[in-house]
């Protein structure tokens, strides 16, 4: 894979995540945030990158976590 494409998933994955902080709802920060951990995880695999991949593991599961779990009742 050339350099320059290797390069633009990372640029991509930058993108992404940045923007993600611009969505007042949620969910979509969650699901933006999930899009670009995953390009993340792509650009880590791409350069061969363990902490790269192993933090947006990480990330992705927070925000998939955080994005469906159950909400817990009010006042606990």
């Amino acid at each position: 894979m050339s350099h320059v494409l290797i390069e633009s998933v990372g640029w991509a994955a930058t993108a992404v995540f940045v923007g993600s902080y611009f969505f007042a709802r949620p969910s979509v920060l969650r699901s933006v945030q999930m899009l670009g951990a995953v390009l993340w995880f792509t650009y880590g695999l791409l350069i061969n990158s363990s902490p790269v991949i192993v933090a947006n593991v990480l990330v992705f599961s927070a925000a998939a976590w955080t994005l469906f779990r159950k909400p817990s009742p009010r006042g606990v």
